[in-house]
């Protein structure tokens, strides 16, 4: 169907609509965190005298070097693990059918309906209970486990549609079940796999609650679960806690920025596979 030339330049002003209230945010937050420590802009104004010093002043109050070092280590222990058990889960229910894959796929896809500030509370408990609350692994293992869902369906998705064909030749020429895991669909796979661990990577990085319930070492934290504690000691400084949060969302930023065609494909590719 021919698209004509109204609904292209309607389908323009649309998209340049909702590019506008997804950047004026991010605009605001910049130009407030420019002014004076101590005042309160009036919306989007730019300062006469912009003050760069706040992110440097931010920097240094919410110790970031601590913070970055928290974060890195909490998305490198959370997302290769994370890879690892739901690319395994994918292959055996997507590819191997093996027996209940019906009914494991069932209670992975229930996992995803299952509302996440709704088990916040038990998973608090349990870590006071087994002695890891406060610690980083308070926030990698539930992590862990609230990305398998998600996760293992992705790679699932994946395995599933790839032809049987590929899997006997491999069989015949006397691949075991681990080598045609490991040495056929493994590499055919890297596409979804990298895919997933940016999007996994991301949304570790962002992780908010969970550091903030979990952890009470603000430097034990995700980047933006340390906002929290952050904003706490300095809300009535807007100034700062704007360059705070410039500075919390610009490894976010640039991550994007770098991989956002695998992001977007990843997110393509989830729509479209059945």
């Amino acid at each position: 169907m021919k698209v004509t030339r109204s609904e292209l330049w309607t389908g323009r002003a649309l998209l340049m609509v909702l590019m506008a209230f997804t950047i004026l945010p991010f605009i605001s937050i910049f130009m407030t965190a420019l002014h004076p420590s101590g005042t309160v802009p009036n919306g989007l104004e730019w300062p006469a005298n912009p003050q760069w010093g706040n992110f440097i002043q931010a920097f240094n109050v919410a110790n970031m070097t601590a913070l970055l070092a928290s974060s890195t280590f909490i998305v490198l222990a959370v997302v290769p693990v994370s890879l690892l058990i739901s690319t395994m889960a994918g292959f055996a229910i997507g590819l191997l059918r093996i027996r209940g894959a019906n009914v494991l796929l069932f209670l992975f896809v229930f996992g995803l309906t299952l509302p996440f500030p709704g088990i916040i509370i038990p998973i608090y408990f349990l870590e006071r209970a087994i002695g890891i609350y406060n610690t980083r692994l308070a926030i990698v293992l539930p992590l862990i486990a609230l990305y398998m869902p998600f996760a293992v369906f992705w790679m699932r998705t994946h395995f599933v549609n790839m032809p049987n064909e590929i899997s006997e030749a491999a069989r015949v020429d006397g691949a075991t079940t681990w080598g045609l895991f490991w040495r056929i669909h493994v590499p055919l796979a890297r596409a979804p796999i990298a895919s997933l661990g940016i999007l996994m990577s991301i949304w570790t990085w962002n992780q908010f609650l969970l550091a903030l319930v979990l952890v009470e070492d603000p430097t034990q934290r995700t980047m933006a679960g340390a906002l929290g504690a952050f904003q706490g000691h300095y809300a009535t400084d807007v100034p700062l806690l704007c360059a705070g949060t410039i500075l919390i969302l610009l490894p976010t930023l640039i991550i994007f920025m770098l991989f956002q065609r695998q992001i977007i494909a990843a997110l393509l590719q989830g729509s479209v596979k059945g």
